[in-house]
């Protein structure tokens, strides 16, 4: 079955008796559903309700582990000892490999469900994520088929909101768990509705251009986050792209004609007509 090893990521391991008390009450995910043999979304955002770093965690035999974007393991390490205090938790970083498998339903206990996907896709580290193959480029094809948006490879930190990239679509946020960093904009944006920039999955008649202007009728709907020959996910204001299709118009990117698609697993809609097209983002 194919696989890959993903150098660009890295691991922070979270240890001590406060460890889970301690992230449950900073990061968006319900950590309380988290079970052994998974990884599933979160993230720590800014006050205003802006990611800063994106990850997935999962559970060893005595820890949390945090699956991050390499760039940003420093950072992350840096920003939870901020937050720590007198917490009993430890934050180190651990050179665990990372990779990714998919194609098969069930693997043994090394392999971990990744919970952004429907079905089929598993998460490996240390000596069994160094054994993966080689094909990094068809994991990418993967993730971007499936709209599966990243920190650092697709958005820069700061600069996006949960529901724009469909955290509140996997679980990656929880409505119900009670106070995080940045929840009081991010239950607001729920609750009123206000979420207008998407991911969506983009599909191109020829090569796409990663932060190429999406547009239709001479108006900017969104950006090309990235690509992978003509597949790839962008991020589009659909209230703009819904006015577009009701009218008739062509979506383009550089001149190249796409379509846009909601990931098959979101259970997001495009609004109606007249619906309110200004919200917080």
């Amino acid at each position: 079955m194919p696989s890959a090893r993903l150098t660009d990521r890295a691991v922070l391991i979270l240890s001590g008796a406060d460890a889970q008390d301690f992230l449950q009450n900073l990061v968006t995910a319900d950590l309380g559903k988290l079970t052994p043999g998974e990884v599933r979304p979160a993230a720590l955002l800014m006050p205003q309700g802006k990611i800063l770093f994106d990850f997935l965690v999962s559970q060893t035999s005595e820890a949390l582990r945090l699956d991050v974007a390499a760039g940003a393991r420093g950072d992350l390490a840096k920003r939870l000892t901020l937050y720590k205090l007198r917490a009993k938790v430890e934050i180190k970083p651990s050179d665990e490999a990372v990779a990714a498998l998919w194609g098969e339903d069930s693997l043994g206990p090394e392999a971990l469900i990744d919970r952004r996907f429907p079905d089929g896709v598993f998460r490996l580290y240390g000596a069994a994520a160094e054994a993966a193959g080689e094909d990094a480029a068809g994991f990418e094809r993967l993730r971007l088929s499936l709209g599966i948006a990243e920190a650092e490879r697709d958005f820069p930190a700061s600069d996006v909101f949960p529901h724009d990239v469909l955290l509140d679509q996997n679980e990656g946020v929880s409505f119900k768990k009670g106070c995080y960093v940045g929840q009081e904009v991010v239950s607001r944006m729920q609750h009123r509705g206000t979420a207008r920039r998407r991911i969506m999955v983009l599909r191109a008649e020829r090569h796409l251009t990663p932060g190429a202007s999406i547009e239709a009728g001479g108006k900017s709907l969104g950006t090309v986050l990235s690509a992978s020959e003509s597949l790839g996910i962008g991020m589009i204001r659909i209230d703009r792209l819904a006015d577009a299709l009701r009218a008739g118009q062509t979506l383009s990117a550089d001149g190249v004609p796409i379509e846009a698609e909601v990931p098959a697993w979101a259970g997001y809609t495009l609004p109606d007509a007249g619906e309110a097209g200004d919200g917080e983002a």
